[in-house]
């Protein structure tokens, strides 16, 4: 079943055409790989899908229903949550406290007065690779890596249906990109949906079901990874072969 179909997305900028016609499915339960240049649309495409940039032309379809005209927030309390390529921490909570605004995304205030779950914090920081006396840190006083870990950890919270990860693995070592591999795989076998924007290409493989590749906001090429990094128009756009 689709659970997340794009259908002709269009977005300028100016006079910039940032994604043109862009249209992909996903199946509910399959991870799927977004791949492209620098500057080809995919973190737009993201973006779009989250509200967080508005449509000039097309629709956005989650669970069969039209979310192109809903806030952000709304988007997300419908299952869709997203990772930045840039880490956007809460820089003065602590990594507990980052993860709880996504366990309550529509109670910040109950946050703010304590509610909090100690066990569900900390099982979700375990999970993408902190030890329990990270929880008391703050942004400042951690790594790219671990940012990058906290994100996916604030993401996951949300309960969302469907995650988009931009970016995961950039400054993680090769043990935490296997740990965070591990998640990805262990969330898909309990139904969740992803789709993944990586340049590390090593590490995406294994990760997806299908590829879609992109290059100046549209669609050059779909299907199986290894059949989508073979097509000629991949290799001279995207790498430059």
């Amino acid at each position: 079943m689709t659970i997340l179909a794009l259908d002709g997305l269009v977005k300028r900028f100016g006079g910039l055409t940032a994604t043109n016609q862009f249209s992909a499915d996903v199946t509910e339960g399959e991870s799927l790989g977004l791949i492209g240049p620098n500057g080809a649309g995919k973190t737009t495409i993201f973006s779009l899908i989250m509200g967080e940039h508005r449509l000039n032309e097309g629709a956005i379809r989650l669970k069969g229903e039209a979310i192109q005209d809903l806030p952000t927030h709304a988007r997300i309390q419908r299952g869709v949550a997203r990772t930045y390529q840039v880490p956007r921490p809460f820089a003065e909570m602590t990594v507990a406290e980052n993860i709880r605004v996504g366990l309550t995304p529509d109670s910040i205030m109950a946050m703010i007065f304590g509610s909090s779950n100690a066990a569900e914090e900390l099982a979700l920081a375990e999970a993408v690779g902190f030890e329990a006396a990270d929880l008391d840190r703050l942004p400042n006083e951690l790594s790219m890596g671990d940012l990058r870990k906290l994100e996916l950890a604030r993401t996951l919270a949300t309960g969302a249906k469907v995650v988009l990860l931009d970016e995961v693995f950039a400054g993680l070592t090769v043990g935490e990109i296997a740990q965070i591999s591990e998640l990805i795989n262990e969330k898909r076998r309990s139904g969740m949906t992803f789709v993944i924007v990586s340049h590390d290409l090593r590490s995406l493989e294994p990760l997806i079901d299908r590829a879609v590749a992109m290059t100046a906001g549209s669609v050059i090429a779909e299907g199986a990874y290894a059949d989508v990094i073979a097509d000629k128009q991949v290799r001279d756009s995207y790498l430059g072969a």
